[in-house]
């Protein structure tokens, strides 16, 4: 075997590769504050996602305005990465496949990826998904536009499973605030915030259980938001939390100051990205057969396990041993 193959090459033949995602989502409604972030996105690099939003950033009655100026943005060259999505109106909303219509026609191919909110369950991710679908084929574009899905409902939490299950979808993400208020007045206030958001057995249920579902479909589980705007140090804890004992990936951000305490938190440790750097260059120098390394066997399964962790620790901007750099992340050395 070429002991050059990239790691996608020969890992991943018998299954899809895990979405390499930032693992910060950043939201912005209004012109003004999706300006903003853009220029947030263009002084720290694609280390984290964009998502303009059109559910609860849209004036009532100018929804069309809205999605043409999202649209806008999308296919400005102030997008420097092409890490910019969309959140749509929810499927009962009367604009919702206008939404798309309008985005998906004037920037599809430089959208990330299309958020659906408030999935009723499969039926209403089934019937968003092949919309989003037909609208790219019908405006001629070549790649399929991934789809974010925001499990906020109980009917979605009863379904996650099939849902995961759905082609076409990239993340699953947990909405805390209208998982509570749907329960009318049974979980507390104090659960839309830490420590009840971690600690209240109905939501911390859910979070394990959106977890699993993305991550047994090799999806990623994209984490809700933290009210705390100012407290760098809350954020941080809160990213830290779901990373480390939910596992959540990813997490949405609302404010600026949100951004970087949540990279910190979710990206990999630097001891193992050292120790993944050193697997792996060893595997590809062996040809991606077994090897010993410091004393204990490696083989596929661990090659995956350290590939994925090297992928997300680039997705966050992590400096990376040169070598690691110029063999798997260099325009040069790319999956084919």
């Amino acid at each position: 075997m070429n002991a050059a193959l990239h790691p996608s090459d020969v890992l991943y033949r018998e299954a899809k590769p895990f979405p390499a995602l930032p693992a910060c989502e950043h939201y912005a409604g209004s012109e003004k504050l999706i300006g903003k972030a853009l220029t947030l996105q263009q002084a720290l690099g694609p280390v984290f996602d964009l998502t303009c939003d059109c559910e609860d950033g849209a004036p009532a009655g100018a929804e069309r305005a809205h999605a043409e100026m999202v649209a806008a943005a999308i296919a400005s060259a102030d997008n420097k990465y092409d890490r910019v999505g969309a959140r749509i109106h929810d499927i009962t909303h009367p604009h919702w496949r206008n939404d798309l219509d309008i985005i998906v026609g004037a920037a599809g191919a430089r959208l990330a990826y299309i958020t659906f909110p408030k999935v009723g369950g499969r039926q209403d991710a089934q019937t968003m998904l092949m919309a989003l679908a037909a609208i790219a084929k019908n405006c001629g574009l070549e790649r399929p536009i991934p789809a974010h899905v925001l499990i906020e409902t109980h009917g979605a939490l009863r379904e996650v499973e099939e849902i995961a299950a759905l082609p076409g979808i990239e993340t699953l993400d947990f909405g805390l605030m209208d998982f509570v208020s749907g329960h009318h007045g049974a979980i507390p206030a104090s659960a839309m915030k830490s420590p009840g958001q971690f600690e209240h057995p109905l939501v911390s249920r859910a979070k394990c259980a959106i977890a699993a579902a993305a991550l047994g479909h090799g999806l990623v589980p994209s984490h809700n938001v933290t009210t705390e705007l100012h407290d760098t140090q809350a954020v941080h804890a809160d990213a830290k939390r779901a990373r480390d004992e939910f596992g959540y990936l990813r997490m949405w951000s609302i404010h600026p100051n949100q951004v970087q305490p949540i990279i910190d938190a979710i990206r990999p440790d630097f001891g193992e990205v050292n120790e993944a750097s050193g697997i792996l260059l060893a595997a590809q120098a062996a040809g991606w057969g077994p090897i010993r390394h410091d004393g204990r066997l490696h083989d596929r399964a661990s090659y995956r396990y350290y590939w994925e962790l090297l992928a997300r620790a680039h997705a966050t901007g992590m400096e990376l041993p040169v070598g690691v750099r110029q063999r798997f992340f260099s325009t040069t050395h790319q999956p084919s």
